[in-house]
């Protein structure tokens, strides 16, 4: 796993001397995928950078991402890649925005890497070995935070909107009524928040599996907990809940509501 960790560092700089070279790019180029959500350059200049690393270093590892397509494999290891996470953030020039890139082992997230160059930060995790963040303060380990009451939670999501189409607007709305504070911090940095200790919750009404694969890593090596919002411990399950762990049964009873 160390050499693992090695790797993933080096794919994250591989990735950020991308993105931070295309970031407010005058020449941006910006298509629409089916979905209707965004994909720059820069998106797929990452995976394909990082994919050449992964095919000269780990050629026998399968290798899934955002733009290129491929799936985890339930058995062996899978390399899981979100070249850019808030493209719409990149696109339009606000600096939140980060490379997730997780590895997968047996159909389990076992490693989890995000960087974010524009906010100075890189979190890290790897199953057994805590979850670490390195800024301008230095590097250190990371935990959750100690809240254990919905009264005094500070809680994050990203875009509204999503819980009308996906899922409850009014359930998440009973949640932040339950909670002492909320905010839209939005994508990777809400479950990072988490794992740091900053923030206690962090919901999502919808996800793909690169979206989460990563902090889900992070956030139970830091000591929290990971679920969809049926509380189902995995990545894949199309939703995310993170938590500190004490908060997350409580908060789950009123999602599922």
């Amino acid at each position: 796993m160390p050499d693992d960790l090695t790797l993933a560092t080096r794919l994250a700089e591989v990735a950020d001397k991308i993105t931070t070279a295309r970031f407010r790019a005058r020449d941006l180029r910006v298509r629409s995928k089916p979905d209707r959500t965004p994909v720059t350059d820069a998106d797929t200049a990452v995976e394909d950078a990082v994919r050449e690393v992964l095919a000269a270093e780990r050629p026998g590892d399968a290798v899934a991402g955002e733009e290129r397509g491929g799936s985890t494999r339930s058995s062996g290891r899978t390399w899981l890649l979100d070249p850019i996470d808030g493209t719409k953030n990149f696109l339009r020039g606000a600096p939140v925005w980060a490379t997730l890139i997780a590895l997968i082992e047996d159909g389990t997230p076992v490693l989890g890497m995000i960087s974010a160059p524009l906010l100075g930060r890189r979190w890290w995790a790897f199953r057994g070995e805590g979850a670490w963040l390195r800024d301008a303060a230095g590097e250190r380990a990371i935990s959750v935070s100690g809240v254990s009451s919905l009264a005094d939670a500070y809680l994050s999501t990203t875009h509204l909107g999503s819980w009308t189409e996906y899922h409850s607007r009014e359930a998440y709305l009973a949640l932040t009524d339950a909670c002492w504070e909320n905010r839209a911090f939005g994508d990777f940095w809400s479950h990072c928040l988490v794992a740091e200790g900053a923030v206690d919750l962090a919901a999502e009404a919808i996800v793909n599996p690169w979206d989460v694969a990563a902090v889900q890593v992070l956030v139970t090596e830091a000591g929290g907990r990971f679920s969809d919002l049926s509380g189902q411990p995995r990545f894949d399950g199309g939703s995310a809940l993170s938590s500190n762990g004490l908060l997350h049964d409580a908060a789950l009873d009123i999602l599922k509501a």
